[in-house]
């Protein structure tokens, strides 16, 4: 017969306040690290704004309607670096979504099973790439082959559309920018679609497979439908990704400040330009303009996390209930 220690209940005791310790413990811990994200992005925040205050109380609104950059004259406006910023994401996006669908498709549902993991660890491996070794690359190797080639042949056949405009000859501009972008954003975009393809049920696949349609056919009506919020919030980081870059872009960018339908031709991002001029600013009044573009692009990024937040809470119905 098994004794039982005279100090059981003692012991017992101890245990279960050291468990209620440990519960405490584990709340105040978990409690502190949640506050200390909020407070470091309200100091962010106030900070941003804080120092953007001159340039914000003397244009107001205005700001964001004007594309005068002139630091002789003391005006600046956003609206050119905003234009920048949207056009040259939005050729991103455009680019790159198709692209990493197609490679999330291939991975998880055509590929051979031995190339899978190798390939999507090359893929994943595009977004380790430092920024500033992509621009450089852009600069050396993409830029001489789109203003020798690319540009001028899309500007022969297909000039009559503005946005294929004169070439650059440089080799920097918004369509440079916008290709680095893509290759930035791509193993965003194709990882998470292809952990969402795989978590389709096998059931519905084969399911549908069995009633006679094609593999396009399962791709078009089974998986994509089943994942078109997810692959929406996929895209959504993937754009959050592209607004704020800034070391890349800057330099294949080609620092214009016109507003231009030519895609070739230079330009400017909100993140480009206060990573060009930030250090270099002529006034106090320059360096809180471009502290009012980082409050803008901060609060565009702000949103875009708050847009897939939403798109996720939507996508998953149990973690939207908690």
């Amino acid at each position: 017969m098994t004794s039982v220690p005279s100090d059981y209940p003692l012991s017992g005791a101890r245990r279960r306040l050291g468990d209620r310790i440990g519960d405490v413990g584990l709340r105040v811990v978990t409690l502190a690290a949640a506050l200390a994200a909020v407070v470091l992005l309200g100091a962010i925040v106030w900070k941003v704004v804080a120092l953007a205050w001159p340039a914000m109380s003397k244009y107001g609104i205005a700001f964001l309607t004007s594309d005068t950059w002139d630091p002789v004259k003391k005006h600046f406006g956003a609206l050119s670096f905003i234009y920048g910023t949207a056009i040259s994401s939005f050729l991103a996006l455009l680019i790159a979504t198709p692209l990493a669908i197609a490679i999330a498709l291939w991975l998880s549902e055509l590929a051979p099973r031995g190339a899978r993991g190798i390939i999507g660890s090359l893929v994943e491996m595009l977004a380790a790439i430092p920024s500033v070794v992509l621009g450089l690359w852009g600069i050396l190797v993409l830029g001489p082959y789109l203003s020798h080639d690319l540009e001028p042949w899309l500007h022969s056949n297909l000039g009559f559309i503005p946005i294929f405009g004169a070439p650059e000859a440089t080799g920097t501009g918004m369509f440079t920018a916008a290709l680095i972008l893509t290759i930035m954003i791509v193993p965003i975009i194709a990882s998470l679609c292809r952990e969402l393809f795989l978590q389709v049920p096998g059931e519905l696949e084969e399911g549908a497979l069995a009633l006679g349609a094609t593999r396009w056919e399962m791709v078009r009506g089974v998986i994509l439908p089943a994942t078109r919020t997810g692959i929406a919030a996929a895209i959504i980081l993937g754009l959050g990704r592209a607004l704020g870059e800034a070391i890349a872009v800057t330099q294949v960018i080609g620092g214009g400040t016109k507003i231009t339908t030519n895609i070739f031709g230079p330009s400017d991002t909100i993140a480009s330009k206060i990573a060009a001029s930030y250090q270099g600013a002529a006034s106090g009044l320059e360096s809180a303009s471009l502290l009012y573009l980082g409050a803008i692009l901060l609060a565009i990024g702000l949103l875009t996390n708050f847009a897939v937040q939403v798109i996720v809470r939507r996508f998953d119905p149990l973690r939207g209930s908690r």
